[in-house]
């Protein structure tokens, strides 16, 4: 049996945190879904699956109006929304599928105490987990801006105010991030890897998502905020960023995504 079920869309950057940890730390995953795109055509239940022609029948009380990141309907189980009640995906579930889980960095948390073997990721006493939580905070307030940004992108409701919102938020938190990184010691708490490193790396990859929406920041005269120079401006954060990126048990997920993102970048360059 796993040790933990995880419904959202892939490639999903936040649910990264936790098949990364899971690889740390030896927890097993029960991973569902399907591409953005395709979610609303799936049960959203402990049981998550592809939607069968009797589910879709017309005024089916599995129905429920679509909110951010979807649109029309999207099918629920009571189920669901009782484990989930504010009906969003990462939903991540207990094996039994009696405990819900929401939110990235809660459902990286479990991983985290679940853990089996491998690095202690949440840290040995309470002051080192409380440091973790504290970054984990912060790139929570980093990706709401991020995430309202690459909404309207992909909406084609960007404006310069959302973009210098966006463009605010990457810079206080890559300031922050250089500041902790630049007292020497290899990683964002201590001298080991944590949670706090995992979460940092995700929510990158995430806002790299930026370079697929290039052409309409250039029908909109906005700069692009995740920019070739950042290294340069952040020289430890994004050292840190790239040689996680590279290490085995963030590759699996990060590598294909990152190779995908940069074909975009240059398609759209070209």
């Amino acid at each position: 049996m796993t040790d933990l079920r995880i419904f959202s869309y892939m490639p999903n950057p936040r649910i990264w945190k936790a098949t990364i940890a899971a690889r740390l730390c030896g927890v097993e995953l029960d991973l569902r879904g399907a591409k953005p795109g395709e979610l609303g055509g799936w049960l959203w239940d402990f049981d998550a699956r592809p939607l069968t022609d009797e589910d879709r029948e017309l005024g089916n009380p599995l129905a429920r109006q679509s909110r951010t990141g979807f649109s029309g309907q999207l099918y629920k189980t009571d189920a669901f929304l009782a484990a989930h009640p504010f009906g969003t995906v990462p939903a991540a579930f207990s094996p039994d599928g009696g405990v819900g889980i929401f939110e990235s960095n809660s459902i990286a948390r479990t991983v985290a105490r679940l853990r089996r073997h491998g690095p202690k990721l949440y840290g040995d006493d309470a002051y080192t987990a409380a440091r973790i939580d504290s970054f984990l905070d912060v790139s929570l307030v980093f990706a709401r801006d991020g995430q309202n940004y690459l909404l309207a992108l992909n909406g084609g409701a960007i404006d310069a105010h959302i973009h210098g919102q966006a463009a605010k938020a990457f810079d206080i938190y890559l300031n922050g991030m250089e500041a902790a990184l630049s007292a020497g010691r290899g990683y964002l708490v201590g001298n080991d890897l944590t949670l706090a490193d995992i979460v940092f790396v995700a929510e990158l990859c995430s806002f790299a998502r930026e370079a697929v929406h290039l052409e309409r920041l250039v029908e909109h005269e906005l700069p692009t905020i995740f920019h070739d120079n950042v290294a340069a401006d952040f020289p430890a954060a994004m050292s840190h960023f790239e040689n996680l990126c590279a290490h085995e048990a963030f590759a699996p997920d990060i590598a294909p995504f990152m190779e995908k993102i940069e074909r975009r970048r240059e398609a759209a360059v070209k």
